[in-house]
């Protein structure tokens, strides 16, 4: 199996702590994407940087090795719908921590209507009633690609399957 690496953060925070702007910008992000605490925004931020960083070390990258990156770096941000299929790597600069917020299972599920509140969503996901074309997922950070994102669902046995569908939709409650 090999000798075990030793494990490191996958994120940086930030170098200066208190930013009134940065920390005000953070506390909307963590409401609007129900997020329990700032290092979820500094893993997806950490996300962000790689991708700018590896597209500017690319734009240079004039190799036929540097275009098969090129061609793979893209294709992963088309198949996880960040990008537009005719899109290039101008475009990948432009990616912001917002659009990898989306792409996120909790935002999903709730914008697909399986839960009332986004915090519900997360609750739902970390206790296991939400999966993916038949796979159980229970972390609220998963990147839903763009195949994958009609197969959200619950889990057949879950119980909250019949108390949500028992409730009437946003829709009904506003008509009445």
């Amino acid at each position: 199996m090999g000798d075990p690496k030793k494990i490191r953060k996958q994120y940086s925070t930030p170098i200066h702590p208190w930013q009134k702007a940065r920390i005000d910008e953070e506390q909307i992000l963590i409401k609007e994407y129900g997020l329990s605490n700032k290092k979820e925004i500094w893993i997806q931020a950490s996300k962000v940087r790689g991708f700018a960083r590896q597209a500017k070390s690319l734009i240079a990258n004039i190799t036929p090795q540097g275009e098969k990156e090129r061609q793979q770096l893209i294709s992963k941000l088309i198949s996880l719908n960040i990008l537009q299929p005719e899109a290039d790597l101008d475009d990948v600069l432009e990616v912001g921590t917002k659009n990898l917020m989306e792409r996120r299972l909790q935002t999903l599920v709730f914008k697909r209507g399986l839960a009332k509140s986004i915090k519900q969503a997360r609750q739902l996901i970390v206790h296991g009633h939400i999966m993916i074309s038949g796979s159980k997922i229970t972390i609220p950070s998963y990147l839903v690609k763009k195949d994958e994102e009609g197969l959200i669902s619950f889990v057949p046995t879950s119980t909250m399957l019949k108390s949500i569908e028992a409730a009437p939709k946003k829709a009904e409650v506003e008509s009445k």
